[in-house]
């Protein structure tokens, strides 16, 4: 490494500067208040710990991205962690032990060994929450509303609702007697709406047909709300599992459209984000022009369960950073006061005064050239009538010709 490139940072791994800092560091306040007036409490979970915590009952999917390395005091593999959900299970199910529901919010940064798409970031700062100890859709709901709250309150603008429910495609394969190989193999192909691979698949599979049809239809079933009650006359005779997961969709539907009625809400059937994780209800929000989701979730049941304390659970998250970037809110102007470098005790009192309403002041430092405005001042501290007061900041004057 040469002297030109020492700086240089890996790649996906992102520093925040002024003034997106304090952007943030505002939008993260915010959202702490709203998710705090909803009754959720803050965890703050480590950054680093055992392997086996971090990747609980999450899949293949979140080993590939954490970082790990050997624990020197015991010899144990640990994990910088590359989601904060699996930390938020663990906290409930082992350290909190609380009967009935349990709600906590999350925020900080999580490292990932590979980014999620092109120019994506391997270091997003999560926000989220999770909601622990119901089953009902009540609480998706809940989890579903404020996952939307979180973006009015960051202004985005233009969102987009994806619904599905893994439950139906995972009961599919059980009935029709797939094997595990098969199952994930059907899984992949759905993903990518291969329907020629999928067509080929049932074939060389023998399944009968009934079973084959209703897979097919998977691929179909995705669009406007509407799209449940096509589900519903090709998908009822599968059984009461899947009659109820569709219950479930309608439900979610028509309260979201009580209160957002505007709100484009897409249903897809064979989107099967987080299978090997979820268990219910999956949803993602988008936006146009963002190819991947600005905030996703759903309900993962049973997750503490390797902590000796199975609990349902759902949840969602979201990263900050992005949030951000895709905010419509516009930079406020810059509004401090510039202090002069005199210690005259009145001037202390009256700087000590000003910070102490919440005001931004800046003391001037001998020796500095920067001028009041090139520091963010629209006002000046100076004296009037006796005393230390605050002044406009005078137009600068026009340069000669």
């Amino acid at each position: 490494m040469t002297s030109e490139d020492r700086w240089l940072l890996p790649e996906g791994i992102e520093e925040i500067l002024p003034p997106a800092a304090r952007r943030l560091e505002r939008l993260r306040r915010a959202l702490l208040d709203l998710y705090e007036s909803w009754g959720y409490e803050l965890v703050i979970p480590p950054l680093i710990e055992f392997l086996e915590s971090l990747l609980t009952g999450t899949g293949n999917d979140l080993e590939l991205q954490t970082f790990k390395l050997t624990d020197q005091l015991s010899g144990r593999m640990m994990g910088v962690r590359a989601d904060m959900t699996p930390q938020v299970a663990r906290i409930d199910a082992h350290l909190l032990k609380r009967d009935g529901p349990v709600r906590l919010c999350y925020m900080g940064t999580v490292l990932r060994t590979r980014s999620d798409g092109f120019g994506g970031s391997r270091s997003p700062y999560q926000a989220g929450v999770e909601l622990y100890g119901h089953r009902g859709h009540e609480s998706d709901l809940e989890v579903l509303k404020l996952m939307l709250e979180t973006l009015a309150v960051a202004a985005i603008d233009a969102v987009h609702l994806d619904l599905g429910h893994v439950t139906i495609f995972r009961e599919l394969a059980r009935q029709a007697g797939l094997d595990g190989e098969r199952e994930v193999l059907l899984f992949e192909a759905l993903q990518r709406k291969a329907l020629p691979e999928i067509r080929q698949q049932l074939a060389d599979w023998a399944l009968p047909a009934p079973w084959g049809e209703r897979v097919l239809a998977l691929v179909g079933l995705n669009g406007g709300p509407e799209v449940l009650d096509e589900a519903d006359s090709r998908l009822a005779a599968v059984g009461e599992t899947v009659r109820e997961a569709l219950a479930t969709l309608r439900r979610l539907v028509a309260a979201l459209r009580r209160q957002w009625p505007e709100l484009p809400i897409h249903v897809d059937l064979a989107e099967l984000r987080g299978y090997h994780y979820h268990t219910g209800v999956v949803f993602a929000a988008y936006v146009p022009g963002q190819g991947q989701a600005v905030a996703q979730g759903g309900r993962y049941d049973e997750i503490g369960q390797v902590f000796g304390r199975a609990r349902p659970a759902t949840g969602f998250s979201t990263d900050l950073a992005m949030l951000l970037r895709l905010s419509t809110i516009p930079e406020p102007a810059g509004t401090a006061i510039y202090a002069p470098a005199t210690g005259d005790a009145a001037l202390e009192q009256r700087v000590a005064l000003l910070r102490s309403r919440g005001e931004r002041v800046v003391r001037a430092l001998p020796g500095a050239t920067e001028t009041p405005r090139a520091l963010g001042c629209d006002r000046l501290l100076a004296p009037w009538d006796g005393e230390w007061s605050v002044l406009p900041l005078p137009e600068p004057s026009p340069k000669n010709g």
